[in-house]
């Protein structure tokens, strides 16, 4: 099972159907408004206090509507919680996912490298608790977030194999497996150390040198990423015969 966030075209809509209520009546501007009151009051409670449970009820009472107007929109938490997600991963472009389209330099492979894993690990801490409700959804087996995020991962992938000079296809080429296996680790990075039970567990050390930590945790896999597409780089050029740099 391939991981990531990746601002492309997803395969789950925001919501049962952007202009239709699950009734399949159009929304003019109330029901508009009242489905983007209902999201935006959803991300503020997930990325607002770790202790206010995430809910269809308390969201529902945050946003000032019934319980059965929320149902017209999200019949469940799930449904709610993939919408808040979509809504969330529009800045994963922006944030991180560019700086893998713009070639790295041969000479800069580590910095660049460094860079782009701490912008996706600040995206990640900035909102943490949607991400690892997404990582619950998906662990309990919930196919509309298992769906979801391998339609996020390829293009992710993809950036990551054209970095390596590699062909998109087949997907079990060893530039394509380096790609899916360096993917995998640097989400699993960012899942631990944003997760609270981390940093309580250290919190004898004290919150600067946990951060220290956590950046020589990036920097490692920052080393693997640049070996790894400088390994498939030499290969590519091999296989073209052109010298290596």
């Amino acid at each position: 099972m391939v991981i990531s966030m990746v601002n492309e075209p997803r395969p789950v809509p925001d919501g049962p159907r952007a202009s239709h209520n699950l009734l399949g009546q159009r929304l003019g501007r109330k029901g508009q408004e009242t489905k983007e009151r209902i999201l935006v009051t959803a991300l503020r409670l997930i990325e607002g206090s770790q202790d206010m449970p995430v809910t269809l009820t308390a969201v529902a009472r945050e946003a000032s509507v019934g319980m059965t107007t929320l149902y017209l929109y999200f019949p469940d938490l799930g449904d709610l919680i993939l919408a808040v997600l979509s809504r969330v991963m529009d800045c994963a472009e922006q944030a991180f996912v560019d700086r893998l389209r713009t070639r790295w330099p041969d000479a800069a492979l580590l910095a660049s490298a460094q860079g782009f894993l701490h912008a996706h690990y600040q995206f990640w801490r900035r909102h943490s608790r949607i991400l690892h409700l997404r990582n619950s959804f998906e662990d309990a087996g919930d196919a509309r977030f298992l769906h979801y995020r391998n339609g996020v991962s390829r293009p992710l992938i993809e950036l990551l194999i054209k970095q390596m000079d590699g062909l998109p296809e087949p997907m079990n080429a060893p530039w394509a497996n380096s790609a899916t296996v360096l993917l995998t680790g640097f989400e699993r990075l960012a899942t631990i150390t944003t997760n609270p039970i981390f940093h309580t567990n250290l919190r004898d050390i004290g919150v600067v040198a946990v951060q220290a930590y956590i950046d020589d945790l990036l920097n490692a896999e920052a080393e693997l990423i640049a070996l790894a597409i400088r390994h498939h780089r030499d290969n590519a050029r091999s296989r073209a015969g052109v010298p290596g740099e």
